[in-house]
């Protein structure tokens, strides 16, 4: 169970005098103290427990905060950076901010991070990293630009990983999402982009982050109201690569989707999330506590005043700008249950009854029939049991998530399976996906319900699988009519038997166009064509340029104007192409890399369809449909022999000017000559 006390006012002076409220409220190096960067000019240093000030500092009119103040857990000072560039070291004996010490950098600062343990850094905008006390050495140092043009940075987090600094930062740019990970002990700089996943349709308003043994846990609440999780490896197969990441459907309808404000979102704990925002479109902002692992509701608080969609979580309290003031709700989340996800978790109501004990007191533990006598001997034993456990192995991802395959829900399938796709690629990898995928395949035989498809797409997309590796994997998919599936294993496998590629075709061919507007096909295929998609089908665009051939220029008026003049024509030529696009890169996508000892040539293929075409040429004359393809190809196979005989006149052109150049002698040292090419 989760349960959020009754909250406190901590400021009794307005705060958020900016557009979004406070700039941040950051530990300090007590730990009932808190500093809390006002959007103008102010830092105040707060005690939680007093509910009163201790200190407060202000830059001097016309300069500005623009990055929250923290503590240098070193030496106890704090740092704050205003007017984008200027940094400022004080203590709490200063008094005036003008009079401190003061570093001006080369380039503007998007935030200052400090946690125990190590020393503050410093992210530019730009998204280059630096220590404080090397940036403190040299001031003006060249700072170098890390991300791309036109690349926001939206979000960061600082943390510890096995006693080593990581600084992990979110980038934006066009509507795409990108993360950042920097690992101090390697000094290594690994990019991820952010895959929407196949729920996903919208924008990601908050994120926030914890750590895992082997990966990073990226949570993102997005404008539609869900919560999202990927999982990013914290050692990275090949770190200097931009990899890529797939957002997954952790929480839904958490929130309104139609909140464009005043959510947020952070992480408690392993299984329980803080979530800010209004639950209902008609409903005031609330703020909620969610379990993750059971996916229910574990308690709310309405907060009737607004708040400004900012969410900071430090200890087991809990700050937000309710209306203008900044308020402090403390929670309690105990250990994830089912029952206490359910609230069925039962508690003593009678003051007069005490639990017993979980521990048992060896020093008095005679009343338990163990005498003194034997007591360490017993403590002995248990001390052995201790070191049995702790000693135990721990059962490997891959052994995990082929045991998940077996019994467990779809759900938690997926879960394990991003797991084992966050940590290292091992040598036996691909055999590891095949199995899995077999065990999937066998599963769903028995139980036709069954049908992982999220998990499918994700280990198709592992690159690494083979028709002959997972042989029911494209039955499956044929079986289900899986388009999607059929088209990406039609794209990645290179041993498709014959049999199965025409079954594809004849799904392909068969499939209703409604059904082919809902799935999500990959559209690549199709991208450079002249065509455009124009209520689902293909227009064909006249005045693009294309091979060297444009359609206004021919000597066929004759034959056009006859065309134009039939009523028939003028409707044929309203008609749009019957192939939809979905439809045209499911079945024009082909790759020239086929299997066998001696492939046909593409010239053979060419020349087989001729043949056929040849075979064929008094029924397809005879189709008044294709009047105006035949009109088309001929335009079109006139304007290429013109650039042939052309190509073929240069050709000439330069074979003699070779000769040229070979009978020139090297008695002339200087010469003019004039060529001309006809």
């Amino acid at each position: 169970m989760a349960a959020l006390e009754e909250g406190f006012t901590l400021t009794a002076v307005p705060l958020g005098s900016g557009p979004d409220g406070p700039l941040g409220v950051e530990q300090s190096d007590k730990t009932d103290q808190f500093l809390v960067t006002d959007s103008g000019r102010t830092v105040i240093l707060y005690k939680v427990s007093d509910q009163k000030p201790l200190g407060s500092w202000s830059v001097k009119q016309g300069q500005i905060i623009t990055c929250p103040a923290v503590c240098n857990f070193q030496t106890g000072e704090y740092i704050v950076v205003h007017d984008n560039k200027v940094l400022r070291i004080w203590n709490n004996e200063d008094v005036n901010l003008d009079k401190v010490f003061k570093a001006t950098l080369s380039a503007e600062v998007y935030r200052i991070h400090s946690i125990q343990g190590t020393e503050p850094l410093v992210l530019f905008k730009e998204g280059a990293i630096r220590g404080l006390e090397a940036l403190l050495a040299e001031p003006q140092q060249k700072i170098e630009t890390v991300i791309s043009e036109e690349e926001v940075i939206k979000w960061t987090k600082f943390f510890m990983v096995f006693r080593h600094p990581v600084l992990i930062f979110i980038t934006e740019k066009h509507g795409n999402y990108f993360a950042y990970v920097q690992k101090f002990n390697s000094r290594i700089l690994s990019k991820y982009t952010l895959l929407l996943g196949q729920e996903e349709k919208s924008v990601t308003q908050s994120f926030s982050t914890s750590v895992h043994r082997k990966f990073i846990s990226l949570m993102s609440l997005s404008s539609d109201g869900c919560v999202y999780e990927t999982l990013i490896p914290v050692h990275p197969s090949d770190p200097e690569k931009n990899q890529r990441v797939v957002r997954s459907l952790l929480l839904k309808s958490v929130v309104s989707g139609n909140a464009r404000s005043g959510v947020a979102l952070t992480i408690l704990d392993q299984d329980h999330v803080a979530v800010l925002g209004p639950p209902l479109s008609a409903s005031k902002e609330c703020l909620s506590i969610w379990n993750t692992k059971f996916q229910t509701l574990q308690t709310s608080k309405e907060l009737p005043q607004g708040t400004s969609g900012q969410l900071w979580y430090h200890g087991e309290n809990l700050f937000m700008l309710h209306g203008k003031f900044l308020t402090v709700i403390p929670y309690k989340c105990e250990v994830s249950s089912l029952a206490g996800a359910l609230g069925k978790l039962k508690h003593s109501q009678d003051p007069d009854i005490h639990a017993m004990t979980h521990f048992v007191n060896w020093e008095t533990s005679q009343g338990y029939g163990l005498g003194s006598q034997n007591s360490e001997q017993s403590k002995r034993i248990l001390r052995r049991r201790k070191i049995e456990v702790s000693v135990q192995p721990e059962v490997p991802p891959s052994i995990q998530l082929l045991a998940a395959v077996q019994k467990d829900s779809e759900k938690h399938i997926e879960v394990e399976l991003r797991k084992f796709l966050a940590v290292k690629r091992t040598p036996d990898f691909h055999t590891i996906i095949g199995d899995v995928v077999i065990g999937i395949l066998g599963r769903y035989k028995a139980e036709p319900s069954f049908y992982p498809r999220n998990c499918l797409m994700q280990l198709i997309q592992t690159r690494v699988l083979s028709y002959s590796l997972c042989p029911g994997l494209m039955e499956s998919a044929l079986e289900k009519t899986d388009v999607q599936i059929l088209q990406i294993c039609l794209q990645q496998f290179p041993d498709i038997p014959e049999s199965v590629t025409c079954a594809c075709l004849k799904i392909f061919l068969s499939i209703g166009d409604d059904s082919l507007q809902e799935t999500d096909i990959n559209m690549e295929s199709v991208s450079d064509y002249t065509a455009t998609i124009q209520d689902g089908e293909i227009e064909q665009q006249t005045e693009i340029l294309q091979n060297g051939f444009n359609p206004e220029e021919d000597n066929c008026e004759n034959c056009a104007q006859e065309l134009i003049e039939k009523p028939q024509a003028a409707t044929e030529e309203s008609t749009s192409c019957p192939v939809t696009g979905k439809r045209a890169a499911l079945l024009e996508n082909a790759t020239m890399t086929l299997p066998g000892i001696h492939p046909p040539t593409l010239n053979q293929i060419m020349d087989w369809i001729c043949l056929l075409l040849d075979a064929n040429f008094t029924v397809v004359v005879m189709i008044p449909e294709a009047k105006r393809l035949l009109l088309s190809l001929y335009k079109f196979v006139k304007s290429q022999i013109s650039i042939c005989s052309e190509l073929n006149k240069i050709e000439v052109s330069f074979r003699e000017l070779q000769k040229l150049n070979q009978e020139k002698t090297n008695r002339e040292l200087y010469s003019i000559e004039v060529l001309e090419l006809f």
